[in-house]
């Protein structure tokens, strides 16, 4: 079968993979702005198709046009880091302050790798692949800057569907894959809330106007209207990341001023939008009742759910079946309150976003250190089966559409 013949095609380049992402681990770079992953994501694509690239941001869009014509198929790899120091303790390890601990550096050598398979057999390719190589996942609007762009469009034709892969050190099984149709990831959003009232002094609080108070009633009022005003079926999660009020070295003084800093999760389109309505009005009237000011913002650099296309998806579970066998495939029975901006693109594009699990072999996978930890280590030999399944998915969505 072509795709088991292109899955050990893909073990070959192993080797070369792990250099590469091992290298691209070690210059981790944050947000929008990445010139040497963007320099050696190049080097490592030359001559493989049609280049464009961004002037808003490091992104790169690379065009494959197969031998017959057909329409056009996106495959996507995220390239930014976290800034997290890494604790690791591998030898190639990041030591500039910021660490690939949701392993984009994986989904770049899945990539990459994936972009020699499809132009090595794009006689066999009947249409286009864009891969997209994009910054600032996490956070920065990577996502919807390249979607402005019409990066998406590079072949002269909108996608008929997009895939993406995560890699994971601990939420499933190594060298399995897993997802669900419908919700899979959450929306994501921050609440940033300022209260203001009158300074005074610490012993005479009714002569001041005390923001501390209002400040911890509504982060307890909030927990409670998530509870009372949204279906538990459909759940809302608001939890309260920073606090900041006062001086640490002052204990009589009541502060003019008290905020803190939440995030939102949503896993319904529309959601985010009735959290808005409720939280102001909660926010008002919380503020009304101590005799304070407040201001706020929800909703700020909110991400799109990731919305799994049914007919994708079971494309997806069938190709892993065929390849890999039925156990490599776990199906999520719920949806996961992290966030992905790859809800953006299918948002616009009908497709399925994919977890492929990443924890070392050695490792108890449900005790791993979790993405986004400093201690988070991922299992490099899995970077084949990504390519693997990201350019099978390719041909056989292009194969499909030309019956």
């Amino acid at each position: 079968m072509f795709y088991k013949e292109m899955a050990d095609e893909a073990e070959s380049y192993l080797g070369i993979l792990q250099g590469i992402r091992r290298e691209l681990h070690q210059i981790p770079e944050f947000g929008i702005d990445l010139p040497k992953t963007r320099a050696r994501i190049l080097e490592s694509v030359e001559g493989l198709g049609e280049i464009t690239l961004s002037d808003r941001q490091s992104s790169i869009a690379l065009l494959i046009r197969g031998a017959q014509p057909g329409p056009t198929v996106l495959l996507r790899a995220d390239m930014d880091a976290l800034a997290v120091k890494e604790d690791t303790g591998l030898d190639y390890a990041s030591t500039n302050g910021y660490m690939h601990a949701c392993g984009h550096d994986l989904h770049m050598a899945i990539g990459i790798g994936a972009a020699h398979l499809v132009a090595t057999h794009k006689d066999k390719l009947k249409g286009n692949v864009v891969i997209w190589f994009q910054p600032g996942e996490e956070g920065h609007g990577g996502a919807d800057i390249m979607l402005e762009e019409n990066m998406h469009m590079v072949s002269g034709d909108k996608p008929i569907a997009a895939y993406g892969i995560h890699v994971t050190s601990s939420w499933q099984p190594p060298k399995t894959f897993g997802g669900k149709s419908g919700a899979l990831m959450a929306s994501a959003s921050d609440m940033i809330v300022t209260f203001k009232g009158r300074g005074g002094h610490g012993s005479s609080p009714w002569m001041a106007k005390d923001p501390v108070s209002a400040m911890t009633e509504a982060i307890n009022a909030l927990q409670t209207m998530v509870n009372k005003r949204f279906n538990a079926f459909d759940p809302v999660v608001i939890n309260v990341g920073w606090i900041k009020a006062g001086d640490d070295h002052t204990t009589n003084v009541v502060p003019s001023t008290a905020s803190f800093g939440a995030t939102v999760r949503t896993f319904s389109p529309g959601m985010l939008a009735q959290v808005q309505k409720y939280s102001a009005e909660l926010l008002d009237g919380i503020a009304s009742a101590f005799g304070v000011e407040v201001e706020y913002e929800i909703g700020k650099f909110a991400t799109e759910v990731v919305m799994n296309n049914p007919e994708t998806t079971e494309r997806v579970r069938q190709m892993v079946s065929k390849v890999w066998g039925d156990e490599a495939w776990v199906e999520w029975p719920t949806p996961i309150a992290g966030a992905e901006d790859f809800g953006s693109v299918v948002r616009e594009i009908p497709g399925s976003f994919i977890f492929l699990g990443a924890s070392p072999a050695d490792t108890d996978w449900q005790q791993a250190a979790p993405n986004h930890s400093n201690l988070a280590v991922f299992d490099d030999s899995v970077v084949p089966s990504g390519c693997a399944l990201l350019a099978g998915l390719a041909f056989e969505t292009l194969e499909d559409a030309a019956k």
